[in-house]
């Protein structure tokens, strides 16, 4: 039996119905990253740090092994209902009782309570993003409507990020509440969100079902994966644009407050609009893909960023307005990178699928989010590096001339260089336009015979 051909082009509201789970999705991404730690180490849970800090790089060192093994089952689940409406269904309520355990979680909790549930967590997690991001490569077999797609992925993944900016903020400075109330009020945004999100892609988003040709290989077959020269590229390049923005987030507090001299809250409202302005750009970006290609705008994108950031560097001290905009100037092209690898991703799939008789999607995607995992794990690097130097985070401390100035080369110059060396991963990238088109024209050709060869 031939696969189902899926529309070239999908509705505005059914890619938008599609990445409505961005929102609590990003939305748990950033306090895990960002402000989970430091909740669980103050007074109001009581955990010592060192604790806290060895739960979450013990669990983060176990959680790049999930999507492998997640991408795995996806690639050998076939039924009606279709493999990733499956797991991004079975992940929700997972994903659900971990959140209401860590976020509202009581003053006391041991090393142990914090491990097992930070582990459940992220077992969810990667089941319903993984599942999310395959999901999408299904929706359109067509080179340029998956930029499109994943477009309205990474829009609506900035678009969380910010609903989780601003929650605490409104908990904090609006209401008066505490920083507690504040991690609370995130919890419950994402418990509502979730099954609200799960909900309007059972109901509006269709999966195609790729139809499984042969039985999967073992462990080879996988392997030879990394020996395709598109694969490698894309691995590479998502490792370095991975750990470039990874630099940014864990100094910029530090560069802002004190090379330049301004406060946490203006810090913080320099990271409202640096994302802000990914959400702007994502459409461009986009819409780039469908004239130069896929692998040319996110070259294109990632020379422009690095030039565009490291201007930064260069804006006087002290000057809000230059400095925010020259920050929403920098963080335009922050978006291309994370829909367009995703996009290629999924050709590359196409391709595999051709070539081997095999889907391969699942286990592909497993592969991309952990090289963007290990990106932002090995980010915290800079921050040992900067520790070294002596440099002393304390609110309000005057650090020396050698600590300041290795805080510039790691905020300025180390992301600089990598965005470079993303563009320069992608050089002579292997999939175009052209080529894809034969991949699908293979494909349906096949789909064809097979049909015939079923009807006759």
């Amino acid at each position: 039996m031939s696969q189902p051909s899926s529309p070239a082009r999908r509705s505005n509201w059914v890619l938008a119905a599609f990445s409505l789970p961005c929102l609590p999705y990003a939305a748990l991404g950033l306090p895990l990253a960002a402000v989970l730690l430091n909740y669980y180490a103050s007074d109001a849970v009581g955990l010592p740090l060192t604790l806290a800090s060895l739960a979450f790089f013990a669990v983060r060192g176990i959680d790049i092994f999930f999507d492998p093994i997640v991408g795995w089952g996806m690639d050998r689940t076939r039924n009606r209902w279709g493999p990733y409406r499956t797991w991004i269904t079975a992940g929700t309520p997972i994903l659900m009782i971990a959140t209401w355990m860590i976020f509202m979680v009581k003053p006391g909790a041991s090393f142990a309570y914090l491990f097992v549930w930070l582990l459940v967590l992220y077992a969810g997690f990667s089941i319903c993003t993984l599942a999310q991001l395959a999901w999408a490569a299904v929706l359109s077999p067509d080179y340029d409507q998956r930029s499109r797609t994943y477009g309205w992925w990474q829009a609506f993944n900035i678009i969380g990020v910010l609903i989780a900016l601003f929650i605490p903020v409104v908990v904090l400075k609006a209401m008066g509440g505490t920083f507690t109330e504040g991690v609370h009020a995130m919890g419950w945004f994402i418990l509502i969100a979730l099954p609200v999100t799960l909900a309007a892609n059972l109901l509006f988003v269709p999966e195609p079902k790729p139809q499984q040709e042969t039985p999967h290989g073992g462990l080879s077959a996988y392997l030879e994966l990394f020996r395709r020269p598109a694969v490698r590229k894309i691995l590479i390049c998502d490792l370095l644009l991975g750990l470039a923005p990874g630099i940014t987030g864990a100094l910029l507090y530090y560069f802002f407050e004190s090379v330049k001299g301004f406060e946490r809250s203006q810090s913080q409202m320099f990271l409202v609009i640096y994302f802000v302005a990914g959400l702007v750009g994502a459409p461009f970006w986009s819409w780039l893909a469908t004239r130069l290609g896929k692998d040319r705008a996110l070259q294109i994108a990632s020379v422009a960023y690095a030039v565009v950031y490291l201007t930064v560097g260069f804006v006087p001290a002290g000057n809000f307005n230059l400095t925010a905009a020259a920050l929403f100037v920098a963080g335009l092209p922050y978006a291309a990178g994370l829909l367009l690898l995703r996009a290629m991703m999924a050709d590359i799939g196409d391709q595999v699928r051709l070539e081997t008789r095999q889907d391969r999607m699942g286990l592909l995607f497993s592969f991309l989010s952990l090289t963007t995992k290990l990106g932002y794990a090995l980010s915290a690097v800079a921050g040992y590096i900067l520790g070294l130097a002596g440099f002393n985070t304390s609110e309000g401390a005057v650090n020396s001339d050698q600590a300041l100035t290795v805080l510039q080369v790691l905020f300025l110059g180390a992301p600089t260089l990598l965005l470079l060396l993303a563009a320069w991963s992608l050089k002579r990238y292997p999939l175009t336009r052209e080529s894809h088109a034969e991949i699908l024209a293979g494909l349906r050709a096949r789909d064809a015979l097979a049909a015939k060869s079923t009807a006759g």
